[in-house]
């Protein structure tokens, strides 16, 4: 890895993006909205053109949540009109989380895909969405509805390309298919849980992205700070142990012992080894400072 950013193809699309993304889970929640926006100024000075959020985002994340935020969002749009960004960056969003307590608040339906994609654009400030990703799978709604639904929005301006996060290999054959039967290009991306600690997408979900073009964008690429070289900090004394460190301290051992081997950090080998698989179109990194 060197100083210098480097940019590459989402999936089989002509659109190229840089192969670090910026995360924003963390805005509005362990991260203040001054100190959101110095992350952003530093990720665009960093050469970075990838910038991903969620409607969901601005506070603590759990599977039976109520009721999302919207407040990731919104730092970016106020960011974005004090900056005059938005053309030098590829902005991404999502949808499926619940944005209100009815029943039509939340998940695929072509009515809730219709209205949180509006809504995101209002908090966003912005007149488009270049990525507009499917935050989970709605196996409860037909693929037809759905992709009515995001073609309309295609035709409309709202988004250029669509994606998906935490999706099931078959997931991805199913939505492919359906596209594919209504000429219609389908997923460009796919982002999931990837990183040394967690590969169960090599599996099933890496083959199905392979053979269908579609780029994969892993999130949590450090494990939570477990491979930024956890052990030797725990060692010093800075900062608390993570959760899982006991339970992987003999892989940590080697892993950080090659690390010094060979004169890298962990954070940068941990990056590079999943940049070098040819499935990932960029790891998305989420600092909250």
């Amino acid at each position: 890895m060197t100083h210098t950013m480097t940019y590459g193809h989402l999936g089989r699309t002509g659109l190229k993006v840089s192969r670090i993304g910026l995360g924003t889970m963390n805005f509005g929640y362990t991260a203040d909205e001054q100190t959101s926006r110095a992350i952003m100024d530093t990720a665009i000075d960093a050469g970075i053109n990838f910038v991903d959020t969620a409607d969901v985002y601005g506070g603590i994340q759990t599977p039976d949540m109520a009721k999302g935020y919207g407040i990731s969002e919104e730092i970016i749009g106020r960011w974005l009109q004090r900056t005059g960004h938005r053309d030098r960056i590829v902005l991404a969003s999502k949808v499926y989380q619940p944005m209100g307590l009815g029943p039509n608040d939340r998940r695929l339906s072509a009515y809730h895909i219709r209205r949180a994609c509006e809504a995101s654009l209002r908090r966003l400030q912005t007149d488009h969405i270049d990525l507009y990703q499917m935050h989970h799978v709605d196996r409860s709604t037909p693929w037809e509805e759905i992709w009515q639904a995001m073609e309309q929005l295609v035709r409309d301006g709202k988004i250029s390309y669509v994606g998906s996060s935490n999706f099931a290999g078959w997931d991805i054959a199913l939505a492919q298919s359906a596209a594919s039967a209504r000429h219609f290009m389908g997923l460009s991306s796919e982002q999931s849980l990837y990183n040394l600690t967690q590969r169960t997408v090599e599996m099933e979900l890496i083959p199905a992205l392979r053979a269908l073009g579609i780029g994969l964008l892993p999130y949590s690429p450090l494990s939570a700070g477990l491979l930024t070289g956890a052990l030797a900090s725990v060692a010093k004394g800075n900062g608390q142990a993570h959760p899982d460190l006991e339970a992987r301290r003999g892989q940590l051992q080697a892993y950080e012992d090659l690390c010094h081997e060979i004169g890298a950090k962990p954070t940068e080998v941990a990056i590079a080894w999943l940049l070098q698989n040819p499935v990932v179109t960029a790891a998305i990194v989420g600092p909250g400072r």
